[in-house]
């Protein structure tokens, strides 16, 4: 989208967009850094000392696949720019991604130190949770975009597949999956 276009249609003066960010790519960063940030902010009080480490990384898990879900449009134009090899989403993802995974890393740590989890390789384990939660996110909505399903089919995608209940769904099945051995 062009800068004037959206300009006219946040219905602001162009002259006060170029005031405020002074570029196109400027306002693409602040914008993903303010949606980030939002959701930094509630991921790193997900954590409850009266909970337990599992409880806790359960309910970062959800968070991320609330935001992943609410924003899967968004998300899924960050990952196409990104793979095209634009400059200011790979700069975005290179200083931010890391951010989250550190929270993930840690409560899946403590989750394996106390007994409520099998002592996997973080990162296996960190690809696993996250593969589970937000890849059929990321799958649903390129085949929503694309239109490679019939419109019968969109529905119950959405529902069996997008939604906060299937997000959960998939988060119970994932850390049954890394539960520690009988």
């Amino acid at each position: 989208m062009s800068v004037r276009r959206l300009a006219e249609h946040a219905d602001v003066n162009l002259g006060m967009f170029h005031y405020h960010f002074k570029s196109k790519d400027n306002f693409i960063r602040a914008l993903l850094l303010k949606v980030y940030e939002d959701m930094f902010a509630q991921l790193e009080i997900t954590a409850n000392e009266t909970h337990s480490p599992l409880e806790n990384l359960r309910a970062a898990l959800q968070l991320l696949g609330r935001f992943g879900s609410s924003n899967r449009y968004l998300l899924f134009r960050l990952f196409n720019d990104a793979m095209a090899g634009e400059v200011v989403v790979t700069e975005f993802f290179s200083a931010n991604a890391p951010r989250h995974l550190k929270v993930i890393s840690s409560l899946i740590s403590e989750a394996q130190q106390s007994g409520e989890m099998a002592i996997v390789p973080l990162p296996q384990a960190i690809a696993f949770l996250l593969g589970a939660v937000m890849s059929p996110v990321l799958l649903g909505v390129a085949v929503l975009e694309n239109g490679a399903v019939a419109e019968h089919i969109a529905g119950p995608l959405e529902a069996g597949v997008l939604s906060e209940e299937a997000v959960n769904q998939r988060i119970d099945l994932a850390l049954r999956g890394l539960a520690p051995s009988a």
